[in-house]
């Protein structure tokens, strides 16, 4: 499989891509992941995507995804998301928060201590194994899970993160005020990857796209 893009190793480069919004219900800015498509673009994604009955889950390891790639300025994959999805983010030579609050899109929390954000793989990688990722490379895997240039990554407290688990959007989905985005970032990220959906998947994915 030929990807879209390469993984790139370079804060300035995440920098550039961040977009600051408003967020009406905690009234503090917060960094959206990049390149959300349009609801337009979502839908015409959508219905580009195979649809298939999810694969065997034999032989899944999350290692098989190399995550948290080191980056410049001592900084890794999670901190680099840290920094982007935070409000007032400071760090420490090591890159690590020292300050700042994160507003968690997915239950609508404000926390301020890094130790409760979990970075979430929107496209969880148990699900991409099932739906394609079993037959890709070490180095597509990596590049999938540490993927900056699409909305793959997003700041979310640890726990919305951990009862998302590795669900599908029939099964797990974030508050009613953030369906829209976050089909969207779903569906973009199995389009740009050549991953499967299956029938209530989809469905429900349709569903959430009529919230837009």
């Amino acid at each position: 499989m030929t990807f879209p893009r390469t993984l790139r190793n370079s804060a300035v480069a995440l920098g550039a891509t961040a977009v600051l919004t408003m967020t009406a219900a905690a009234g503090t800015a917060v960094a959206e992941p990049p390149n959300i498509p349009s609801p337009g673009t979502a839908e015409t994604q959508l219905n580009a995507l195979e649809v298939a009955p999810d694969g065997s889950s034999d032989g899944y390891d999350r290692d098989l995804f190399p995550h948290w790639s080191s980056h410049e300025d001592n900084c890794n994959t999670r901190e680099l998301v840290l920094e982007r999805d935070g409000d007032g983010v400071e760090v420490g030579t090591d890159c690590y928060p020292t300050d700042g609050s994160w507003y968690s899109e997915f239950d609508g929390e404000t926390v301020s201590d890094p130790s409760e954000i979990d970075i979430d793989h929107v496209v969880p990688l148990a699900n991409a194994w099932r739906t394609g990722a079993s037959e890709w490379t070490t180095a597509e895997r990596e590049e999938f899970a540490n993927d900056l240039d699409s909305p793959q990554l997003i700041a979310v407290t640890a726990s919305s993160n951990r009862s998302k688990g590795d669900s599908d959007p029939s099964e797990w989905q974030p508050i009613s005020s953030y369906h829209c985005t976050y089909a969207s970032m779903w569906i973009t990220v199995k389009h740009e990857y050549e991953l499967t959906v299956h029938e209530a998947e989809k469905a429900s994915l349709k569903d959430m796209l009529s919230t837009c």
